[in-house]
């Protein structure tokens, strides 16, 4: 069975799941692979406010006590919809967390499955943008994966991710966290804005590296440059590790 950590976010979540029946061999409800989302949105702290220092909880945690639920549920691979999360100080801690119960729930590393993802289906590409929010830019994770497999990392500014990029996600009045359905012009036009200036920079694809991104850019391609979106990689790979007869073939 699979699992998905819901609530981190809620539409980010929903999102995953969706892609999960999307990528599916299926021809009536009984040939779906079974599925749990499990949202425990109140229980979990920001990944993002804990990475910057806002909050003193590690989101860690709560989100091992959500996956040792799935679990119990029956659940034997899961998936976190959460870039932020797979920071070190947030997914190791969850690993630590899993062990100590003696888990056998395998969690896939959603950020490590995109880069494999780009490098078997994008073999020539050298330079490689990401569009996130201020925690996981912070973290350095996309760039350090990223950079150990021999790419070139293209990121705008720390300004540009702070006035454009992240509040494209967690404005108040406009961001996609708080208007998800349906999105906000003014969240769009921030990642196009974005998105326009690491093309500008020469990336060759550009990794949406926040699960609610691909709620508002749901163009596989923009003026030709690849969007590459972490949760449709990691729906893959959930249902890969599955069942690899129940996959759809990939269509770039």
């Amino acid at each position: 069975m699979i699992g998905i950590v819901g609530g981190i976010g809620p539409y980010a979540s929903v999102d995953l799941l969706t892609k999960v029946y999307d990528s599916t061999k299926a021809n009536c409800d009984q040939e779906h692979l079974d599925t749990v989302l499990l949202s425990m949105s109140s229980k979990i702290e920001d990944r993002t406010e804990y990475l910057i220092g806002k909050v003193n909880i590690n989101p860690a945690y709560a989100i091992a006590e959500v996956l040792l639920k799935l679990q119990d549920l029956g659940v034997t691979v899961a998936g976190i919809p959460c870039n932020t999360a797979h920071a070190s100080k947030i997914f190791n801690v969850i690993l630590t967390e899993l062990d100590k119960n003696k888990s056998p729930i395998k969690v896939l590393h959603m950020i490590e499955e995109t880069v494999l993802f780009i490098k078997e289906n994008y073999p020539n590409m050298t330079k490689i943008g990401v569009l996130s929010t201020t925690g996981t830019y912070n973290s350095g994770i996309y760039k350090s994966i990223l950079a150990s497999n021999g790419y070139e990392v293209i990121q705008p500014s720390f300004k540009m991710v702070e006035e454009l990029i992240h509040p494209a996600i967690y404005h108040y009045e406009y961001g996609i966290k708080t208007v998800s359905k349906p999105i906000h012009i003014q969240a769009r036009n921030n990642l196009i804005q974005g998105i326009a200036f690491l093309q500008k920079q020469g990336a060759q694809a550009i990794i949406l590296g926040c699960t609610e991104i691909p709620l508002a850019i749901t163009e596989s391609k923009i003026n030709d440059i690849p969007m590459i979106d972490p949760a449709e990689i990691l729906a893959r790979a959930l249902i890969r590790f599955l069942d690899p007869e129940k996959l759809k073939p990939l269509k770039i």
